[in-house]
């Protein structure tokens, strides 16, 4: 699998962010904040999951219109950095199975340690 970083540039989430900066900013407001930036950050990872087309009768008319394909969404967050994120994604997606990796980078080296 080939890593990839994607650089966040939408002003809302830049706001929030900025927001959550500050030396002042309570632990509380903090919080809010990154519970509200991961829900936004949810649109971005889900963008290209899978849908098919079910079959749904509206108040008009018989039609298609498209589900997310199967139930085998996971997040997995990387403990404890990613935990704050967990909330506002399963706001968006509550469905969704739940993975922890847990990581330490080594003081001298700086390398990554499971």
């Amino acid at each position: 699998m080939t890593a990839s970083v994607h650089h966040v540039t939408h002003p809302l989430i830049q706001h929030k962010l900025t927001l959550m900066r500050e030396k002042d900013r309570s632990t509380n407001s903090f919080r809010r904040l990154l519970g509200e930036i991961s829900m936004l950050m949810a649109y971005e990872v889900t963008r290209d999951m899978p849908t098919q087309l079910i079959d749904i009768e509206t108040p008009l008319e018989k039609m298609q219109s498209p589900v997310i394909d199967g139930k085998k969404t996971v997040f997995v967050i990387i403990m404890r950095a990613g935990a704050g994120f967990l909330d506002g994604m399963l706001n968006v997606v509550p469905g969704a199975r739940i993975g922890h990796i847990g990581l330490y980078r080594d003081p001298k080296t700086l390398v990554a340690v499971e």
